[in-house]
């Protein structure tokens, strides 16, 4: 917690949101049993604002929902927020048949008879943790109608044939959605006002040098510059339809810095991790010529880790 601390306060994040985690750790201090479910960031999310309006909402016991365009950061920005706050994380990827009882539990035998097995949602009302509802827009609307006490004033979970859970004080939920993915939808109104609404930002290119930085220090900051503007350039094409946003890939990026780092040179990493997620022949050619307008394909690893 010290350095996602530290990390916020050198962002310059408002020191009063700040006294507000380290007052929400201080009351809800992490329980050993879950320590295992807190999360150990690989990446800190970058963008000031953003991190100002989600600790907002959070400690004003909002839950949040993350909207946006692929790339922008929701699952790090949720992870780094389950960090920071101390709590146990249950990720919950939906998809079409996610359904009400696999979200909060259902009977199951044991062998001897019959017990309640929890769901997700049971558990994050029971410790106190905070719920990741991933891409929460690809469920069916009926499955998450389950959800709504949960949400709302009422912050409790009725599951027939057993009594009634409150939700902890310290529990939130933080879902994810991506606009314009293949098998999503639009959420309804009644679940849509049980969230504040952070619309995310596109990373800029001087956040995007920071993420680079901090997460491979080693790197030329040359090489690290033109990496920046090959991501840029790419975004812009993506936007204006010259080619699909399959080659927008953060993580593909930072996937690429890290097979150099392990000896493959720039081309071949370049193309694994960003060109050859286009499965369109044409257009893998158009985003290798993006990308050797920028980056040559034969650098080794010590020319993109030569400082």
């Amino acid at each position: 917690m010290n350095e996602i601390l530290s990390f916020l306060e050198s962002e310059g994040v408002d020191a009063a949101l700040l006294d507000g985690v380290k007052a929400f750790r201080e009351k809800f201090p992490t329980e050993a049993e879950n320590a295992p479910r807190v999360p150990n960031p690989e990446y800190y999310y970058y963008g000031k604002k953003t991190w100002e309006l989600a600790l907002a909402a959070i400690l004003a016991g909002k839950n949040l929902l993350l909207a946006g365009p692929k790339a922008t950061g929701k699952n790090v920005l949720s992870e780094n927020l389950g960090a920071l706050f101390g709590r146990p994380v249950w990720n919950v990827s939906f998809h079409i048949n996610t359904d009400a009882a696999w979200l909060v539990g259902t009977d199951t035998y044991d062998g001897n008879k019959v017990t309640f097995r929890p769901g997700p949602i049971w558990l994050c009302a029971a410790k106190g943790g905070f719920g990741i509802l991933d891409e929460i827009n690809m469920a069916k609307n009926e499955a998450l109608a389950v959800l709504h006490a949960a949400l709302d004033f009422r912050r409790s979970l009725d599951v027939a044939g057993y009594e009634k859970i409150d939700l902890r004080p310290e529990t939130r939920f933080i879902a994810t959605m991506n606009y314009g993915y293949a098998g999503t939808r639009d959420l309804n109104e009644a679940l849509t006002s049980r969230f504040a609404v952070l619309d995310m930002p596109v990373i800029s290119e001087e956040n995007l040098q920071k993420l680079i930085s901090r997460r491979y220090p080693a790197i030329s900051v040359k090489i690290r510059d033109q990496l920046v503007k090959l991501y840029g350039e790419l975004e812009r094409k993506a936007e204006s339809a010259e080619i699909s946003d399959s080659a927008l890939d953060l993580r593909g990026l930072l996937d690429a810095i890290a097979l150099m780092e392990q000896g493959l040179r720039s081309g071949d990493a370049l193309d694994m991790c960003i060109v050859n997620k286009s499965f369109d022949a044409y257009e893998r050619g158009l985003i290798r010529d993006v990308i050797n307008a920028r980056i040559p394909a034969d650098l080794t690893r010590g020319d993109v880790f030569a400082k």
